[in-house]
């Protein structure tokens, strides 16, 4: 897969993960300040968000490793979307409705870069330092696991269809 299909992929997932966020931004905004309200929002998107970034943006299984990376992939986003909702709603005198969204569009390239190196690095068990971990790019079908016992996936692989065990 082309680095342009992931960055493709990563603004759909963004966009899943930025409704779920802007939604549970504002049902919790009814009941707590808006930075508090961010952070919580932002803390439960970024589960659904390892997920839909492992299987959809770059076809690879999560493990325990990659997911208790993932939130280091979210700090840069954190940063810039808690910096720039701040900067927009005391400094610039925005609405604090809006100002998630514009904050988090200037966070995506930043975001991109680093969810990428966490996500395709080999888990450390991996002997053939291969980055195709789950559904090979040609075929489509789920690419022989590594042997990587250190960072057992988090869900059953997948099995093709008409395969038993």
């Amino acid at each position: 897969m082309t680095v342009q299909a992931q960055l493709v992929r990563f603004a759909l997932v963004g966009v899943v993960n930025t409704g779920t966020y802007y939604g549970c931004y504002l049902a919790l905004l009814a009941v707590l300040p808006y930075i508090a309200a961010h952070i919580a929002a932002f803390a439960l998107s970024m589960v659904g968000s390892f997920f839909l970034t492992s299987y959809v943006t770059y076809r690879t299984r999560p493990t325990w490793r990659k997911f208790l990376l993932f939130p280091l992939t979210n700090l840069a986003n954190f940063t810039v979307t808690t910096a720039g909702v701040y900067l927009l709603v005391d400094v610039l005198h925005f609405g604090s409705r809006y100002a998630p969204l514009l904050a988090a569009a200037a966070a995506i390239p930043v975001t991109f870069a680093v969810s990428r190196t966490i996500m395709l690095r080999p888990d450390s068990g991996d002997r053939h330092g291969s980055r195709a971990e789950g559904l090979t790019a040609v075929s489509g079908r789920p690419s022989a696991p590594p042997d990587d016992a250190a960072a057992p996936p988090l869900a059953p692989a997948a099995r093709p269809a008409g395969r038993d065990r």
